[in-house]
Formats: structure tokens, sequence, C-alpha cells
């Protein structure tokens, strides 16, 4: 079996860095305030996307994009933690699948976080967003974490917060599963899959059955 996990919402909070960083980036620019609910709810969309939703022009984006960035890294250890249960859940599939992450974060702070938390030996892929063209909902994201795995005759599965997981899942033609831990809500997701559980381990646990 090869499991593959989301990062934010799935395995980690890191929501109050993300939305520091944002109101830094747009104070930095003399943007217009924006509320923390209207960021939120783009969340597991690429930066870009992120801040042309919140009315920044396409032409200077990426400037936004690297202010975030630069003050993004220096604060994500400290304001960001692991999900209830996300590290029991990792543990437990890991005896008995191969792991992966599929993210939108860049993968180089990304890995840095699951080395803070000293999870990144559990993985054998990990690709984030420069690490493709297309991002989630996208299936290339997941086909290039699937290029570096041995997939043949395994059962794979993409673990997932919001509908950009579950929709990438499906265009890659891989199994999905919803968790509620994160940003999207159970009314959401039920469009996309019909297996949902309230985090990572009890998903774990699923697919532990799923093995016996």
């Amino acid at each position: 079996m090869i499991v593959l996990f989301d990062l934010d919402g799935t395995l980690i909070d890191s929501t109050e860095a993300i939305l520091e960083s944002f109101h830094h980036s747009l104070d930095f620019h003399n943007f217009a305030k924006q509320k923390d609910e209207d960021i939120k709810a783009l969340i597991g969309y690429p930066l870009d996307i992120m801040f042309e939703e919140l009315g920044v022009k396409n032409g200077v984006v990426m400037e936004y994009v690297g202010v975030y960035k630069e003050h993004y890294r220096k604060i994500a250890n400290k304001k960001t933690t692991l999900l209830e249960n996300a590290k029991e859940a990792i543990e437990l599939v890991s005896k008995f699948a191969t792991l992966g992450i599929v993210t939108t974060k860049t993968a180089l702070y990304s890995r840095e976080l699951m080395e803070y938390f000293e999870l990144m030996q559990y993985f054998e892929v990990l690709i984030g967003r420069e690490d493709v063209q297309n991002p989630k909902p996208h299936a290339e994201p997941i086909l290039k974490a699937l290029e570096k795995l041995d997939t043949e005759n395994r059962e794979i599965w993409m673990i997932g917060d919001t509908k950009l997981d579950l929709i990438a899942a499906k265009n890659a033609n891989v199994n999905s599963i919803a968790v509620l831990s994160g940003y999207d809500d159970a009314k959401t997701l039920k469009k996309f899959t019909d297996v949902i559980f309230n985090d990572a381990l009890e998903a774990a646990i699923y697919l532990q059955t799923r093995k016996k």
C-alpha cells in the first residue's frame, strides 16, 4: 500500500503562520486589510492564486508571494503545530505502507517542518509547489510522487482535508480519504468522496483494517 498525505489541515496546523505571513505581506505592500476568514477559505491553493483571489493584480503577485515566504520561513516552526493524533497516524501507517507527502506548500519549508517535528524519516517522497507546473487539484503532484515509488500491484490512497486533495486523487485515479481536521467541511467533502473520518489517525486505522 502507498499512502500520500496532504500537510495543512491533515497533519499540521500552520494557520497562525499563514495568516500572519499574509497580513505581513499585504501590509508591506500597503494593500487593504483582509479578513482572516477570507484568507482561511483559500488555504490549500497556491500562494499566487490566494493573493489574486484577495485582489492582488497578477503582474505584481509574485512580489507579494516573495515577502510572504521570507516572513513565513522565519516563523513557521514556532507557529506551526502537529494536529492531534497526527504523529500516531504516521507511525501506524508506516508499519504497513510506504508514505509520501503531496502538498501545495513549498517543498523546502515542508521538509524543514517535518524534520523539526522529527517525522520526515517516515516519508519516502515529498512533492511541493516548486516540484510541479500544475498544483492540486491537477493530478500532476500525485503522479510525480508515484513516479518515485514502486506502485506495481499496490493500493494507493491520498488523505487530505480539502476538495483539492480529493479532486487531485480522482484525476490521478487513486483512492481518497477526507479528514475533518482541516479547512473544508463535511458537506463539501462528501461531494468528492464517500470515505470521511475525523482525523488522520481514524483514516490510518481504516487503512490498517484493509491490510488484514
